[in-house]
């Protein structure tokens, strides 16, 4: 259940505010770990800020986003839910500069259909990539690498309660049109964007 779920006691904060305190606080970590290497100085340009860090996660989100609407077989909306939680409670706790966000999404996307158990095999699952089969292998290659370490990340919280079953039957209860449950459900989906979803009450 929800309630006494991994995500509503690790994952899900009270205010916009927190969230955007944890995004500053991995990118000071990165910053302070390439300038004790001597790799950059503290105020070098191509050092991003916290706001440029998420304006580049808002990007990739739409490309997993576009990435799973256009996936054969057809991806369900709970996979897709799950891969788009992974993909920002990694970036809350990581910074765009060290991981690359396109293998970090790609890596979501491909964990959260195992998790749910939507069952596409590795080979399946690059083929969805417009990429010549080197580079379908390349990304395959980073992707079992990254697996690992986003599940570390991610603290082994593989769960995720998303709203799309749920939402559902509440509209069968409604008796509302199939019309309307599909356009309803997918303006639903938009809402893995923004950051609603890593929101809540966390009062008992």
């Amino acid at each position: 259940m929800y309630h006494s779920s991994t995500q509503r006691r690790h994952w899900t904060f009270c205010t916009e505010e927190e969230l955007s305190r944890r995004r500053a606080d991995a990118n000071r970590r990165f910053r302070c770990k390439v300038v004790a290497n001597g790799k950059v100085q503290q105020n070098d340009s191509f050092i991003l800020e916290p706001h440029e860090e998420l304006t580049i996660c808002k990007y990739y989100e739409k490309r997993l986003l576009d990435f799973c609407s256009v996936f054969k077989p057809v991806m369900p909306k709970s996979v897709v839910g799950s891969a788009c939680m992974y993909f920002k409670r990694f970036y809350l706790n990581n910074s765009v500069m060290e991981y690359h966000p396109r293998v970090i999404m790609l890596t979501c996307a491909f964990l959260a259909c195992k998790v749910d158990e939507f069952n596409v095999s590795s080979v399946q699952f690059v083929g969805n990539l417009r990429e010549s089969p080197i580079g379908q292998e390349k990304a395959l290659e980073q992707i079992l690498e990254y697996e690992l370490l986003l599940i570390q990340q991610l603290n082994f919280h593989l769960i995720v309660h998303n709203p799309y079953r749920p939402f559902e039957g509440f509209l069968i209860d409604l008796k509302v049109s199939e019309t309307y449950t599909n356009h309803t459900i997918s303006s639903l989906s938009q809402t893995v964007q923004r950051d609603v979803i890593l929101l809540g009450d966390q009062r008992a």
